[in-house]
């Protein structure tokens, strides 16, 4: 017997966008639910979706605030917000407040399906974290702290290595500047102490620090390390 499909909850009140969703999610296998508005998706979370997109330009209410008020219901749903262009700001606090990733609207079907398998993965890892994490020539064990690029081992500093660890632990989501900086400093620190570290950490890891791979920038928002394919 085959796999129930993941049941994906669509919200937004554009009815063509939910039509392309609708469209796009089904054909690759995707069960799609759908809330024209913050009551009907409070609603539906008792359908227990498997991945949410939300739109938060409701008409009824905030969109931060029904972002807040799912994740208080529905804690481990991963969340793909649909944001407009331009809006670092937006886009930050979505992610502070407990989205998963974000789509910049007029985006893709693919990019947002990309966005969607990174965001589930991220789920399966928080809930099982593997002990050797993978992807290309870069392997991070997580038991013994050993870093290595091919067959070759990278000597990081301690901070590196924590920096590196926190983003492994989060592979495929956008960590803000803020979460980085709360996470390896006890107290907030200017976000320049990040970038540097940031750029020490690609000056060891990656083939070519100017055009990195690996640890990828998420402009004026924060950091993401590229998910396992």
């Amino acid at each position: 017997m085959s796999a129930a499909p993941l049941r994906v909850l669509v919200i937004d009140d554009e009815p063509p966008i939910r039509k392309l969703l609708r469209m796009g999610l089904s054909t690759q296998g995707y069960e799609v639910v759908e809330a024209s508005n913050g009551r009907m998706a409070l609603e539906m979370l008792d359908e227990k979706p498997g991945l949410i997109i939300l739109d938060l330009g409701l008409p009824d209410m905030q969109g931060m605030e029904l972002l807040r008020m799912i994740r208080a219901r529905s804690e481990g749903v991963p969340i793909v917000v649909l944001s407009s262009r331009g809006d670092e700001a937006g886009k930050v606090q979505a992610l502070d407040f407990g989205a998963d990733d974000y789509v910049t609207k007029p985006f893709g079907m693919e990019e947002l399906l990309a966005r969607m398998r990174a965001a589930l993965r991220h789920q399966l890892q928080v809930h099982g974290e593997r002990p050797i994490f993978r992807v290309g020539d870069l392997s991070v064990d997580l038991v013994r702290r050993i870093v290595k690029v091919g067959d070759k081992e990278v000597k990081l500093s301690p901070k590196e290595y924590e920096l590196l660890r926190t983003l492994v632990q989060h592979a495929g989501k956008v960590l803000t500047h803020k979460f980085l900086l709360g996470e390896l400093w006890d107290e907030l620190t200017d976000a320049q102490y990040l970038r540097v570290y940031v750029r020490q950490l690609r000056q060891k890891i990656e083939a070519d620090p100017e055009r990195p791979q690996y640890i990828l920038t998420e402009t004026g928002i924060g950091y993401r390390l590229r998910a396992p394919d």
